[in-house]
């Protein structure tokens, strides 16, 4: 069913209320279709969504046609009604595919079902990559960073649209190109400036309110990739201004570009400080590979560490062969026991450009035909390198437990490369300041969570001491959880969590079986006393004076912790005579 309300058209999937349809013109001769995803709670098997998700495609008409992107393959057919509203798929000139990600392009095969003449234009990557996808014969235009798109001019409203294409590589796959339209100054960006969030809002209306998504965004898909981020905005800061920014997820950049481009350009300055970095590789489009090596770059810039995402298959020998040799640590998938000559050939590369006694670490690539991962472990022990971390094994489909997992690997060798770095700030407080600062006391306390998703539950634990009350009504706290924790993923807003309060006489033990080093993926929970079912937010540690079920409501970023404020939704108190444990630090500039 449609209704129509001025330019815009609203559509509602059948039988699917979860799944709705928006078109609406964003510029002149160029109509937006969004595919509003109202509750899907998480994408691919890394990141759970609070807000939903949206899949933005485009239509842009000068005197041929293209359009932007596609959509995920569940709007099938409610999105090509849709398009038909607006332009039979027989009269379309071109598809422009930003990358090939399966929420983009999920629509291809239809498409030139509709019209095998089309012309796809994407980057040679991306046109490599479809060709395993849609196992057909296409037209194609492989274009790259300069190169030009002439639509002509529109004859009704006299607009000339000229596309021209930026390389965009590894944000986030290594296919993805930027489009932009000189007739409305549009750049389409496809992942890039993105964020997962589900509104009928076109436009970024409202900051304030989606600025928590898009950070998050952010750190989990485009922070691996810091140094691509900085080469992109490079290359829009030779654009004439911008005026819209079309990303393909949730609502399009207009009313605060400034806003998040300097976010984009301020994050990614500051994560890609100084030249020690881990190369992650991954073989694109094999197995897990793509899902998998992101949740490792992930954990490494947790730890404030930098990271660079290396596609094997698609990068060229000289630049991997610079990337791997000026790496620190590297972090290779298993690959194909049998391998095309190409792949071959890069994997030798690979081999070839490793210094000995680099941090290399190995993880299943689970693509179903992987060489042993004790076999690739020992040729590189062979080769005088030292073990990062022992390697990931994969023995099922990745589930959350499986990414939380590769998470902490990654986090762990964050901290491995910053131990140096971590020494020397201990050590450069002024002494008189350090001192002072050590005067602050704290309570004792055991911050828990878990989540279950899918049937997959994945939980953590932290000590904590820098927890407050922040508020009356509603009663809130803050709690300061470093960069680095592994809970920190299990605490953005609307998740919940648990503040375990420690008795004065009844806390060492907790406090020496949290903090000692967890194994990545490890059972924190092992062993302790536990009551569950009590509260929403996580596991209450039956030896606790008290706990306080809380809601995240806010995050507030400072240098090297999150600041998190939370509504206390429920609590108890288990022994009303004890005191609760303090922590008393002599020195301000490490726990």
């Amino acid at each position: 069913m449609a209704a129509i309300k001025g330019s815009a058209t609203v559509i509602e999937m059948a039988r699917q209320p979860k799944l709705t349809l928006q078109s609406e013109r964003i510029a002149r001769d160029t109509i937006t279709i969004r595919s509003l995803d109202w509750e899907r709670s998480r994408f691919d098997i890394e990141f759970g969504l609070r807000n939903g998700t949206t899949y933005n495609s485009f239509l842009i008409k000068g005197a041929k046609t293209a359009i932007v992107d596609t959509s995920h393959k569940k709007f099938q057919e409610a999105w090509f009604d849709l398009l038909k509203e607006h332009i039979h798929p027989k009269e379309v000139d071109y598809l422009i595919v930003s990358h090939t990600e399966p929420d983009h392009s999920g629509l291809i095969n239809d498409l030139l079902d509709l019209n095998p003449d089309i012309q796809i234009v994407a980057s040679k990557v991306a046109l490599q990559f479809l060709k395993n996808q849609v196992h057909r014969s296409f037209n194609s235009i492989a274009v790259k960073s300069g190169n030009e798109l002439d639509l002509g001019t529109n004859p009704t409203s006299n607009i000339h649209h000229k596309l021209e294409f930026l390389s965009a590589p590894n944000l986030h796959w290594p296919d993805t190109i930027f489009s932009f339209d000189y007739g409305t100054n549009t750049l389409y960006t496809c992942d890039a400036f993105g964020l997962h969030y589900c509104s009928e809002d076109v436009f970024d209306k409202e900051p304030d309110v989606i600025a928590p998504d898009f950070r998050f965004y952010y750190d989990c898909l485009m922070g691996p990739n810091a140094r691509s981020v900085l080469q992109a905005l490079k290359r829009m800061d030779n654009l004439p201004a911008i005026e819209t920014i079309a990303v393909g997820h949730g609502p399009l950049l207009r009313n605060h570009l400034e806003l998040w481009v300097n976010s984009y350009r301020e994050w990614s300055s500051q994560r890609s400080k100084g030249e020690c970095y881990a190369a992650v590789c991954y073989l694109s489009q094999y197995g897990y590979c793509d899902r998998l090596s992101q949740a490792i770059a992930h954990g490494i810039t947790k730890a404030e560490a930098q990271v660079q995402l290396v596609d094997i298959r698609a990068t060229d020998a000289q630049e991997l062969t610079s990337l791997i040799n000026g790496a620190e640590a590297v972090v290779v998938p298993t690959w194909p026991s049998q391998r095309e000559a190409e792949l071959r050939g890069s994997i030798g590369t690979l081999l070839a450009a490793l210094k000995q006694k680099q941090w290399v670490a190995v993880y299943d690539a689970y693509g179903g035909n992987d060489e042993p991962i004790d076999a690739l472990t020992n040729q590189l022990r062979k080769l005088g390198q030292k073990e990062a971390f022992a390697p990931l094994r994969v023995k099922e489909v990745p589930d959350a437990q499986t990414v939380q997992r590769f998470e902490e690997a990654g986090t762990d060798l964050g901290q491995l490369m910053n131990k140096k770095k971590s020494i020397a700030a201990m050590k450069s407080l002024d002494g008189d300041v350090d001192k002072a600062l050590g005067r602050l006391s704290g309570g004792l306390y055991i911050v828990t969570a878990s989540q279950t998703e899918n049937g997959t539950k994945r939980s953590s634990a932290m000590v904590a001491s820098w927890i407050s009350q922040a508020s009356f009504k509603p009663p809130g706290l803050t709690v300061a959880v470093a960069k680095d924790r592994a809970i920190e993923a299990l605490m953005q807003v609307n998740d919940c969590f648990v503040v375990n309060i420690l008795k004065d006489d009844n806390y060492q033990s907790l406090l020496r079986h949290f903090l000692k080093r967890f194994p990545p993926g490890a059972n924190r929970f092992s062993g302790v006393n536990i009551l569950e079912g009590i509260a929403k937010g996580g596991p209450v540690l039956a030896d606790a004076l008290a706990f306080l079920d809380c809601r995240v409501s806010k995050r507030l970023e400072s240098p090297d912790h999150w600041i998190i404020y939370a509504i206390v939704e429920h609590g108890n108190v288990a022994d009303a005579e004890a005191m609760t444990a303090v922590h008393h630090r002599k020195v301000g500039n490490h726990y």
